[in-house]
């Protein structure tokens, strides 16, 4: 497993895409937190970081299909899968090893915002910052991360063409981070099933976390959509070494 993390992330590193993916998600966050007027934090009155917890979700909507979708569907367009499988290696030691690599690399896109953190409590004033509420907010926004990479990583494995794949994690990503909240809206849903259909989100599991407070309702959904993700990925491989 660790060798085929350590291949993807010197292949990931290897070219400009790391970097230039790492670079645009730290710019827009960057432009919309502290240079565009309607989102900029400067505006605020006070200091929080509520407007890139609310940004980031959308951007990583982009952001970890671009990174996950040559996970294996350039393993299938460039023939090194079969190579893949005369290694002494199990399905879930490559979809783990896979998924591990592209969450690293979200995390290390994450890590440089921690310069926000510090640097709007350091702009504080009497008050400062609700770091409890903060940290939670990062731990919902690493749970977030890693289900859309579970997400990514399993669609790119159902096509040879990253672009698709690209395209299939991120409907996929949005639909379950904001579709269910939008169902739960419909008229004829009000007052009876709104609540469970909202429930079934990421964004209500996410707003949850990021209010301070790690519910074990919220871990066991997200851990429960994490594995049934790498669960569909590995199903995939193996059906398609039984094709070859």
């Amino acid at each position: 497993m660790w060798a085929i993390y350590s291949k993807e992330l010197r292949q990931f590193f290897s070219s400009l895409t790391g970097y230039i993916a790492i670079i645009v998600f730290l710019l827009m966050a960057g432009l919309f937190l502290f240079v565009f007027p309607d989102t900029s934090i400067l505006d605020f009155g006070y200091a929080s970081l509520e407007k890139f917890f609310d940004l980031a979700p959308w951007i990583f909507l982009l952001l970890i299909p671009a990174i996950t979708m040559r996970s294996l569907s350039e393993e299938y367009k460039a023939g090194t899968f079969e190579i893949l499988q005369t290694r002494p290696l199990n399905g879930w030691q490559i979809v783990l090893g896979k998924y591990l690599a592209a969450q690293f690399v979200v995390l290390i896109t994450l890590l440089p915002t921690l310069v926000y953190f510090f640097s709007v409590r350091a702009l504080s004033t009497s008050n400062g910052m609700d770091t409890g509420a903060t940290l939670g907010s990062y731990a919902g926004l690493f749970f977030l991360s890693a289900t859309f990479t579970s997400i990514g990583t399993c669609c790119s494995s159902f096509t040879s063409n990253a672009v698709v794949a690209f395209i299939a994690s991120a409907f996929f990503c949005f639909l379950f981070y904001s579709g269910f909240d939008a169902i739960s809206r419909l008229p004829s849903l009000s007052g009876s099933l709104d609540y469970y259909v909202e429930m079934l989100g990421i964004d209500f599991h996410y707003r949850s976390i990021s209010r301070g407070v790690l519910d074990s309702r919220d871990l066991v959904y997200f851990l429960s959509l994490i594995y049934f993700f790498l669960y569909l990925t590995k199903r995939n491989l193996d059906k398609h070494q039984v094709q070859k």
